[in-house]
Formats: structure tokens, sequence, C-alpha cells
């Protein structure tokens, strides 16, 4: 029996908190030691972590009766936890409006909220305990993390995006970086109400979704272009067939009709390794009447332009870029990166052939998220790519609170694809071009 009693100063003293910790993993210990596998495989998630706290509750009592309500409730807690989950890091996936969660080995955990990075109290016992928990995580989606192989994305079984480095190249211990995606997406009620854009924007979008014109979403880390890759895909018709292409997948599409694809990094022995342009060839065989390519990255850019122009309208793609021009350049190197020696007239052309519109979003200073560029590709003039923006986010200033502000702007200029609008069904009001300040 540990002899300790933690409740005595709750958190406040090292020693206390070292004993709780010592009795945390010696009930743990026993756990393990008292679990029949063989009966509890046959029991369902929620009934058997019913039967688990009923023996957790047990071994607390026998080890330390003396542990007050609230630390006997907290340590049932992060003993189930350890067991069924990922320790101490459910703490924060449970806790709402962390956007990132970022762990710079065992000792220092930061997370982003309302726009602001700031510590956790959250920490791990040590490298090992941490590495026990980033190994649960990619392991249930197939992939490994080790010294042959330190660098890992993987995901959330609620769809978060989660990248690890582990040492030798991280020199503190096992680093994390977490972007969150709740289980309950942002819809598009929710993105209008934040501000993220104007109704007049969103009935464009609308309309270019159904009209199946090609899209290329542009923005910066953490500006929210997964989250409106999710949106765009909300005007798919239900009868399509999508096929989404992603390094860990993440996006949650809404449509019955959706196959997803993820690539495979390769194994111990450096061989097996699925890449995106493979799976975008790959894809071309399978009949998609679109296709959504989480992000591109690599070479995979050519194969998605081709498909694009080549009968698989309505297709979507993201692209790291701070503006629509820079997409442009991006999209250039990538290509080139690829080994594929294209004329720049050549790489062009196709560009402006394949993507109708670009949709950037940029994360502001303070933390709000806006569409400050909807621009369409209107085609090449010489060896220039001819864009015009449609609708615009002008920032006016920063606020007492550190936060950008400002407004939408349409441009007054009305897109060369309405003809393609209209043939889809699509009745835009004959003013929602016209230039002008918008209110949201």
């Amino acid at each position: 029996m540990v002899s300790a009693n933690p409740s005595r100063s709750g958190r406040g003293g090292d020693a206390s908190q070292n004993d709780f910790e010592t009795l945390k993993r010696l009930i743990h210990g026993k756990l393990v030691d008292k679990l029949d596998l063989s009966r509890l495989g046959d029991l369902e998630g929620d009934t058997l972590r019913r039967e688990i706290r009923l023996v957790v509750e047990h071994l607390c009592d026998t080890e330390n009766p003396l542990l007050n309500r609230a630390e006997r409730e907290r340590l049932i807690e992060e003993v189930l936890d350890e067991t069924f989950g990922f320790g101490p890091l459910e703490i924060l996936l449970k806790e709402e409006g962390i956007a990132d969660i970022m762990i710079n080995g065992p000792k220092h955990v930061f997370i982003e909220k309302n726009g602001r990075i700031q510590r956790s109290p959250v920490t791990f016992r040590d490298n090992d305990h941490l590495m026990q928990v980033l190994d649960r995580i990619v392991s249930k989606v197939g992939r490994r993390v080790d010294e042959t192989q330190p660098m890992c994305d993987a995901r959330l079984p609620d769809g978060s995006r989660v990248n690890a480095i582990i040492p030798p190249l991280a020199l503190d211990g096992p680093s994390l970086t977490i972007r969150r995606f709740g289980s309950n997406p942002l819809t598009l009620e929710d993105l209008l109400r934040f501000g993220a854009f104007t109704p007049e924007m969103v009935m464009l979008l609308e309309g270019a979704s159904k009209a199946r014109l090609n899209i290329l979403v542009s923005g910066g880390t953490g500006s929210g272009k997964t989250t409106l890759l999710n949106t765009l895909s909300s005007f798919i018709a239900p009868d399509h067939r999508v096929i989404t292409i992603e390094d860990a997948a993440e996006l949650q599409l809404q449509q019955e009709h959706v196959l997803r694809l993820e690539t495979r990094p390769p194994n111990i022995e450096g061989k097996g390794q699925v890449s995106a342009t493979d799976l975008v060839k790959n894809a071309l065989r399978m009949r998609p009447d679109r296709i959504i390519i989480g992000e591109c990255r690599g070479p995979e850019a050519l194969d998605m332009l081709q498909a694009m122009n080549t009968g698989h309208e309505g297709s979507l793609t993201t692209i790291h870029a701070n503006t629509p021009r820079d997409a442009v350049s991006r999209l250039e190197t990538m290509i080139s990166m690829g080994g594929i020696e294209l004329p720049l007239r050549a790489l062009r052309h196709q560009f402006a052939s394949a993507v109708d519109l670009i949709i950037q979003a940029n994360r502001l200073q303070g933390g709000p998220r806006k569409v400050t560029h909807i621009t369409e590709v209107v085609g090449m003039e010489g060896d220039a790519v001819i864009m015009q923006d449609i609708f615009l986010f002008i920032q006016d200033g920063i606020d007492e609170d550190g936060k950008a502000y400002g407004h939408f702007e349409s441009t007054g200029v009305r897109p060369s694809f309405m003809d393609r609008l209209e043939q889809a069904g699509v009745r835009l009001p004959s003013n929602l071009f016209s230039q002008r300040t918008l209110g949201y």
C-alpha cells in the first residue's frame, strides 16, 4: 500500500504530485495484471470502460482508502485515460476551444485558445511516457515512429491532424503538434457567424460548386483551408462520386458516396511507399465525378491539373500560399520539383485552363480567419496568367485586444464564368457583383 496521501496538498507540492503519480502507476500496473483479456474482448467500448472502472475503484480503495472524493475521481479518470485513451492528452482533447496542442518534450505543453498561445499545466512523466502515448496514436493509423523514421504524420479518431518528431532530430524529447478538428466540423452557418466571409460570397461559392468549377483554396498554416474545403464540399450534389486523397485523412465530407484514399510512407526497409501522385493516377481509373486532394505538396499538382482538364470538373484542392498570385508560383515550383521539365508558358497555360477560382484564406493578427480574396482565373495573356478579384477583405486596423479588423468589398467585377453558372441552373442576384462594401 502507498502510505502517502496526495489529497492533503492537492497539486500544489512536488512531493505530493510525485506520490500521486506513484500511486497511479501502481494501480495501473495492478489493473493490467488483473485484466482478463479473453473475457474483455467480447465487451463493447462503453461497457468495457464501465467494467474496468469498477476494478480501478476497488484498487483505489484498497491501495489508499484515505483519498478524498476529488482526488479519487481524478485518479480513476487518469488511470482510465492511460488504459483506453492518450493519457494526459485526454484532458486537452476534451476541452472546448483549443485549436492547437504543441508538446515540446514531456514537461513543456502549450495550447492555442482564442487565438493566443498559452502554457498548459498538463505534463507527461518523462520521455518514455510521452513516447508510449505517441506510439498509441500512430499505431492506430498503421504508422510508426522510431529512430529509423523519426518523423510522422498521423491523425486522431476525431480527425485531428498530428505531426510528431522524436530524438535524435528533436533535441528536447519527443515533440507533437496537434491541429484540432472536432468531431462536429464547423458548418457554413458557423463560419458566417464568425465573419469568415459574407452571405454574398457564399452565394458565389455555392453557385461555383454546383456549376462544377475547379476551385483552389490557398492559405498559410492554420488559416482554415481544410475547414473551407469541408464547407465547399457541402455544396456537392449527393449523387456525385467523390474521391479524396490525403497524406493523413482529415476531411470530414457529409456526402454518402465518398471514397477516401490515404498515402502510405515506406516501411522499415524503405519500400512500399504510395505517394499522392500514385493515388491521383489510380483515382482517375475509379470513375470519379470529382477529385479532392487535401493538399498539393509536390508533383501530384500536375496530375491534379490534368485531371481538372480532362473531364473531372468540380475538383478541389488546397495549397500553401499567401496570395492568389503566390499560389500560381507555388504550383510551378512543386511541379518542377518532380523533375518534370515543362516550358513555363505551357505549365501556366495548363493552370489557367484547369483552375477557375482561387479562394484565399488568411489568419490575421490576433487569430481571426478570413477569406481575403475570391479571385477568378481568367486565362493567359502572353506568358502571364490573368486573374481578377471578385471579393476582397480589407484590413482597417488592430483593436485594443490586438485583433485585426476590417471589411469586405465587392470589386464590381462580373465573373466571366457566369454563363456556366446559368447553364447549370444557378441564378444569382443581378446586383451581387456591384461595387460596394459588404456587411456581415
